[in-house]
């Protein structure tokens, strides 16, 4: 018999090798934690996994040396892989709630393998929140079903905590010195620290570099407005193959950018009434003048979150609307040379939206000591310098965030721009409104920015949806990075 030998041109690639090991270890988590597999059960060996997954024996052993640091199983000399008992005395079950979104931003699979290691007696198990599950009665509701300890929030989660009174809710942190200080004074009210802050994005604009030199077009700088863009955007643009600009407008944490540019605060008067209608009225107008600028802009294109990356990466579009945190999640992103940019601005004052996702410990948790390990573990500088290195998102952590080295993937030659446009980082807090007036806001604009509906009509019944306070009427939607 003569034993067949794999072809060099059939050997799997490196990242193909590195998917089905991941997925092979996602499994055996899955199994054991779904109850396939029990304590003291024995996994299939080493050689059956190599067979079902396509992989090396030494490459299998790698993965199981993962699950043993994680305490999962147990390597039995000459004999197997056992199921470790769950329930040891001296272990920890740490839960971790956090949306699905943090896996390809911030490396959450390895950072958690990596805490295993450090901390063997702590078991930390993952669960994920839906996408869009943002608002404070969600996630609250999902902690206590699923008693979570730890959790990732988003600033707009944060900020409905704090409209709905319940910071006391969560745990009191320790700043740490080593983060960016304008991200902590944003997780600060009344002087306590609620919200570790993890990751974060300003709004930025990105573009296809081979476009731009197709069209021979000046590459955008911080000086663009955005009549500027739509000029150029035009130019970019070719009859049934791609778009000069797109970005997802449905997304919350995209069009109140042209809201907070316009420089409009929605002020309030003492009862919580928006003081001056008139400011509802400059905010549609700000809106629609912008989409109008871009003659052919496709407002509705698709209801789904991350279409405008999927269409830039497919290069079917030169420009977008993104955030660092948005380009994690295209594995095509190294096929073709793009660079970012600040995004255009509207009046002499350029500002964007700064999107952070911080770390948050509830308040009442019976394992808090441990859950403070877990967060100051993953604002170290080791956790988030494998952050900056291993993703495209920016770590909380000044010093992880402005290394530099050999990189091990492709980025914008621009990838520290962020630095030098932090003074134009706006919260959404600076337009005061929650994140469901916002929502109202979209909802109803819609028609008007259409064309279907007059300026009065359309301030008249925002100011009665608005102005209308009652208990339980606020409809609350999530936003994505």
């Amino acid at each position: 018999m003569v034993a067949h030998t794999m072809h060099e041109s059939e050997k799997p690639s490196r990242k193909t090798s590195q998917a089905r090991l991941e997925r092979m270890i996602d499994t055996i988590r899955s199994e054991i934690g779904n109850g396939t597999y029990r304590e003291g059960d024995y996994l299939p060996s080493e050689k059956a996994y190599a067979k079902e997954y396509h992989l090396s024996n030494k490459t299998v052993r790698q993965g199981l040396e993962v699950l043993v640091a994680e305490r999962l199983i147990e390597k039995i000399p000459r004999v197997g892989n056992k199921v470790a008992r769950l329930s040891r005395s001296d272990t920890v079950v740490l839960k971790f709630g956090c949306h699905t979104t943090l896996f390809p931003e911030a490396q959450m699979k390895t950072l958690i393998a990596e805490f295993h290691k450090r901390f063997p007696g702590i078991r930390v198990e993952v669960s994920t929140f839906p996408s869009g599950m943002h608002t404070y009665q969600s996630v609250k509701t999902k902690i206590e079903q699923e008693g979570i300890d730890v959790f990732s929030m988003n600033y707009n989660s944060m900020d409905d905590f704090r409209r709905n009174g319940a910071l006391d809710e969560l745990e009191t942190l320790e700043p740490n010195p080593a983060v960016y200080p304008f991200l902590t004074e944003s997780a600060t009210f009344g002087g306590e620290l609620k919200m570790q802050p993890f990751v974060f994005s300003p709004l930025i604009l990105c573009y296809n570099k081979e476009h731009f030199r197709e069209k021979d077009v000046m590459e955008p700088d911080s000086s663009w407005r955005w009549n500027v863009l739509f000029e150029q955007a035009s130019k970019l643009a070719s009859e049934n193959e791609r778009l000069g600009f797109y970005f997802h407008f449905p997304s919350s944490n995209r069009w109140p950018v042209f809201l907070l540019q316009s420089g409009i605060s929605f002020e309030r008067d003492p009862s919580g009434r928006f003081a001056s209608p008139e400011q509802l009225a400059d905010g549609l107008r700000a809106c629609r003048e912008l989409i109008y600028l871009q003659k052919r802009f496709p407002l509705f294109l698709s209801e789904k979150d991350g279409d405008a990356e999927e269409l830039f990466f497919s290069e079917k579009v030169s420009m977008i609307m993104t955030t660092y945190l948005a380009l994690n999640h295209h594995e095509r992103r190294s096929e073709f040379e793009y660079d970012i940019a600040p995004l255009p601005y509207l009046k002499n004052d350029p500002k964007t939206l700064l999107l952070m996702i911080g770390l948050s410990i509830r308040a009442d948790s019976a394992v808090k000591e441990s859950a403070r390990k877990f967060v100051d573990f993953l604002v170290s500088y080791e956790a988030q310098l494998l952050i900056r290195q291993k993703t495209l998102s920016i770590p909380s952590v000044k010093p992880a965030a402005e290394w530099s080295g050999k990189e091990s993937l492709y980025r914008p030659s621009r990838f520290s721009m962020y630095r030098d446009i932090i003074p134009t980082f706006r919260p959404f807090t600076a337009m005061n409104m929650s994140t469901s007036e916002l929502y109202r806001f979209y909802r109803e604009a819609k028609l008007f920015w259409s064309g279907l509906e007059t300026e009065e009509a359309a301030v008249k019944r925002l100011e009665q949806l608005l102005f209308e306070q009652e208990e339980g009427l606020f409809v609350r939607e999530g936003a994505k990075v």
